[in-house]
């Protein structure tokens, strides 16, 4: 998704132009757009004109519309989002307060106006328009004084940081300044990697080159992040994955990826901490039931007592037609951050999604036991309220 421009103030209302690039990108409007919204986009209307003689013809033009949002419907298969509405600025075509559906669809610009841009709205903004946030994947291409740092995503693949050294030859009785100049190296390349791969997103990280250079450069790297304490590279060990590449040019990237053993390891890294976090609720489910709990009520009385470690919620319940519920979701979201727990947003078009939505559609793991007998008290006093 591409923003063109974004024009919002303190108190949360304003508008964004967005340009949505890709299939995904639709998904992204789709969750974006809301009941009462302002769309702005061209379109083509059928426009009957009558001439002095008193005849009739209809042609079709393409004009620029603003309507109120009243029905939103998205065509998953032709990726097409569909936006009913009244007509709200003057047009010399249109007049004002007659319906219209806008079709937003690929490569064409549209402006969503809001009275209250809440924080879901924003973060997946920044989620379906920066690239790196849904780079699940970087990889270290290297041969010796050369390296490229990218992150790779369904679309693109997006270098981060290159970096280019002269290292000394071997000389006989002399190894002590190629050394140096090595290490030198694999500390650039360590730092490139602390600053520009985010782990919170990435799933797997590779490190290519031709011969045995990335497997010293891995022992390396793990040996300084011991005696440095980098607590980040120390946590992720398990991310990092040594393969072959014919050189250290980002062109060898490709082979890289189409390497089965590759493949295998990366598939479907996107959607698997989300299946992950849902396989753990179902175990604690099954194994400690007090810790597991799911429906909102029981999950809102869960976090009156900051007991809500992973939050399991589907971008459904965030498409809801009123405004209120849509805003207790929002809110829990906010409440659950703030108290030091951790957000999963699944997507309904997943399987996992999907999974998420027979259990209402939002879950949490909790921290400590909660019993069931005050679970219950509290929903039918809630349910009587």
């Amino acid at each position: 998704m591409k923003l063109v421009a974004r024009d919002i103030d303190k108190s949360g209302q304003g508008s964004v132009t967005l340009i949505p690039e890709e299939a995904e990108d639709m998904w992204h409007a789709y969750n974006l757009v809301s009941i009462g919204d302002t769309v702005r986009s061209t379109t083509i209307r059928k426009v009957q004109t009558e001439s002095a003689t008193g005849s009739v013809a209809s042609n079709k033009v393409r004009t620029t519309l603003t309507i109120s949002v009243e029905n939103i419907d998205f065509d998953t298969q032709a990726c097409v989002l569909r936006v009913k509405g009244r007509n709200i600025q003057e047009n010399q075509y249109v007049k004002m307060g007659a319906y219209h559906t806008l079709d937003l669809e690929m490569n064409r610009k549209f402006q969503l106006a809001k009275h209250y841009w809440d924080i879901v709205a924003l973060e997946r903004i920044e989620m379906a328009c920066d690239p790196t946030q849904h780079a699940d994947l970087a990889a270290v291409v290297m041969q010796e004084g050369l390296a490229h740092i990218c992150l790779v995503t369904s679309a693109m693949t997006l270098v981060r940081a290159k970096i280019e050294t002269s290292i000394p030859r071997k000389r006989k009785g002399m190894c002590g300044q190629h050394d140096k100049g090595i290490t030198k190296f694999y500390d650039q390349i360590i730092q490139a990697i602390q600053r520009h791969v985010n782990f919170d997103v990435v799933k797997c990280v590779l490190i290519a080159s031709p011969g045995f250079l990335k497997d010293q450069f891995i022992d390396y790297m793990f040996t300084q992040a011991l005696k440095l304490d980098i607590k980040i590279l120390l946590e992720n060990k398990s991310k990092f994955l040594a393969v072959h590449s014919s050189s250290g040019h980002k062109h060898a990237l490709k082979e890289v990826l189409s390497d089965p053993a590759v493949t295998c390891r990366l598939s479907d890294t996107k959607a698997s901490g989300e299946v992950k976090a849902l396989d753990d609720f179902y175990q604690m489910l099954q194994n400690d039931p007090n810790r597991a709990f799911y429906g909102i009520r029981h999950v809102e009385m869960a976090n009156e007592q900051q007991a809500i470690e992973t939050l399991l919620i589907s971008d459904e319940l965030f498409r809801s037609q009123v405004v209120a519920t849509r805003q207790r979701y929002v809110q829990l979201v906010e409440s659950v951050r703030e108290n030091g727990g951790e957000v999963k947003v699944f997507s309904s078009l997943h399987v996992s999604g999907e999974q998420l939505g027979q259990l209402s559609g939002v879950a949490a793991i909790l921290r400590f036991p909660i019993s069931d007998d005050i679970s219950e008290d509290e929903a039918s006093s809630s349910d009587e309220d």
